[in-house]
């Protein structure tokens, strides 16, 4: 019986019996050895070149030469001692910990760079996230919304793909090394032997030291920064309970200038580079002097010298507070704590007099403004306020020429029982100066419809903001734009008892105005009775609109107290 039950098994219960184990299909892995072995070769070259080229990758795109990634970077030769020396577990959690590091300084480099490159300076870790909202606003209303989503998208996307991509490469060769522990125990011994050698004795590639400890130098800086930033919001918020004329009544404010119409105004982007960088100032210095000479013929005389501002390339209100409180604003903490202070700002000086109006003309405000009450203005128009309905310019709401006639319509030109003061921002001459705006008849601006023809035959911004050639030429075009717009809004329409000073709230990006550009920004104070600018005569400032370029330069947080003192005001301190 169990012979014929055995005879009468069927080849499948054969098969599972367990004696012979079933054919198995070869893998693609098992019919290309040769493609899957390069292949793991070209992961393992790539997770390699990846992991060094952020740990030498520089914060500032004028350092991103091949000589700064042939070095030996030290992050590595200790990341590899401790990976052969540790356990599985604890191997992998190292190897994760340090790919999302290493993704996140690859960031914060990348980040430096734009504001290196736009701001003149680094990305700040506590303060400037904020400003990537304003980064995204510029540019929707240079390039368009499509434009400014799609760009928000492919930098999410591109963050995480590389936080990802950091993390797999150095699990990966953490696993590589182990893998080979002999070979990468004698190859991490040789490299450390050579990177204490070439360091001992100073070896450099073209200039630049063999021996790196880069990654490591940016994570201490960027900590340093950090701790900058937390230890100047309490030594500033001291600084700021200080106020020369804090107590000064308002009866002994500017007392030399009572029944003035005083104008302040800021000319976006103007600065030195615009009157002396040979590939700019021509235009603009022609500019200068064509309207020196026509104030002259008008009755106006003017003086001008430097300011050094607390900014560059961008946040224009940290030049505008410093100039108008006196206080060295060169960040986002400092002006929040101004501006929630009682700091007496040069213009509310007008206004605690009781003998003036005050006004501002912001066409570059498009939403809420509460700074309105820190500066003393009793009345504010922004973009929407203007009347205007013709076309934007990039980023600028309207040309600088309408928003001065509107402003000699709707404020200036009106009868009043107190003379004027007021703030005016001028926006034409903002990045990335395409389209730019040109001069028209005066009596023909209208609602500012006549500027549709001009936008729409202008650049396009896509076709100027990469181009540091054309940048340069259109700068200087819209800095010249701006300068006649306002000189000739003060021929037609300044009265003997007009005073106007205008300035520059910063340099240009250094794509425009170079690398080691100084902060330096021109400005000039223009009037007709000569008494005011005898006021300043000790000031040694250059006749003219044009300053010099040996005449004097002070820091822009200075100009407010020599103004106050000038012009009569009794120093009356307040401490805190």
């Amino acid at each position: 019986m169990s012979e014929t039950l055995a005879e009468s098994t069927s080849p499948e219960a054969e098969a599972t019996s367990g004696d012979s184990p079933p054919a198995r299909k070869p893998s693609w892995r098992d019919a290309h050895p040769t493609a899957v072995r390069n292949t793991r070769w070209a992961l393992n070259v790539l997770a390699a070149l990846l992991v060094l080229g952020a740990l030498l990758l520089p914060n500032k795109i004028t350092y991103l030469h091949p000589r700064e990634f042939a070095r030996i970077p030290a992050e590595a030769i200790l990341g590899a001692a401790v990976t052969l020396a540790l356990p599985r577990r604890p191997r992998l959690a190292v190897a994760v910990t340090a790919g999302v590091g290493l993704g996140v300084m690859t960031v914060l480099n990348l980040l430096d760079m734009g504001f290196n490159d736009y701001l003149g300076r680094p990305f700040n870790l506590v303060l400037d996230w904020e400003l990537l909202d304003d980064a995204q606003s510029y540019v929707a209303d240079s390039m368009g919304r499509a434009v400014a989503v799609g760009a928000v998208i492919g930098v999410i996307v591109l963050v995480l793909v590389l936080l990802v991509l950091m993390t797999l490469a150095m699990v990966r060769l953490s696993g590589l090394l182990v893998l080979h522990r002999r070979t990468a125990t004698r190859g991490t011994l040789l490299a450390a032997t050579v990177w204490v050698t070439c360091s001992a004795l100073g070896l450099q590639v073209l200039g630049t030291p063999l021996a790196s400890e880069h990654t490591a130098a940016l994570t201490a800086l960027q900590a340093k920064r950090v701790l900058y930033t937390v230890r100047d919001e309490a030594e500033f918020q001291k600084v700021a309970r200080v106020d020369a004329f804090g107590n000064t009544p308002g009866s002994q404010l500017v007392p030399d200038l009572r029944g003035k119409d005083m104008i302040f105004t800021f000319i976006e982007s103007y600065g030195r580079s615009a009157v002396e960088d040979p590939a700019i100032a021509p235009g603009v210095d022609r500019t200068l002097d064509t309207s020196t000479a026509a104030l002259a013929k008008a009755g106006f005389h003017a003086k001008s010298g430097w300011l050094t501002s607390a900014t560059y390339g961008g946040s224009s209100w940290l030049g505008h507070s410093t100039t108008l409180s006196g206080l060295w604003i060169d960040n986002q903490q400092r002006y929040r704590t101004v501006m929630a202070s009682d700091h007496l700002s040069l213009t509310k000086a007008f206004r605690k007099t009781g003998d003036w109006d005050t006004v501002g003309v912001m066409p570059g405000v498009q939403k809420g403004w509460p700074e309105q009450e820190y500066y003393g203005l009793d009345k504010v128009y922004n973009a929407f306020q203007l009347g205007y309905r013709g076309p934007k310019f990039s980023w600028s709401t309207m040309p600088d020429q309408y928003a001065l006639e509107a402003y000699q319509r709707q404020v200036h030109g009106r009868k009043r029982d107190k003379p004027l003061m007021s703030e005016i921002i001028l926006t034409s001459s903002h990045q990335p100066w395409a389209p730019i705006p040109k001069m028209v008849d005066w009596d023909d601006l209208g609602d500012g419809s006549v500027f549709k023809p001009i936008q729409k035959a202008g650049n396009k911004a896509s076709d100027i903001i990469a181009d540091p050639t054309r940048s340069k030429q259109e700068y200087g075009k819209s800095i010249s734009y701006s300068v006649t717009a306002l000189t000739q809004w003060l021929e037609r329409y300044g009265t003997d008892d007009t005073v106007l000073v205008f300035l520059g709230d910063h340099q240009p990006i250094a794509r425009v105005s170079g690398e080691n550009a100084s902060r330096d920004v021109p400005i000039s104070i223009v009037a007709k009775d000569p008494d005011v600018l005898a006021k300043i005569a000790s000031w040694n400032w250059t006749d003219g609109l044009k300053p010099a370029h040996d005449a004097p330069v002070w820091k822009m947080s200075s100009f407010r107290d020599r103004f106050l003192t000038a012009y009569g005001s009794t120093p009356h301190p307040s401490k805190g």
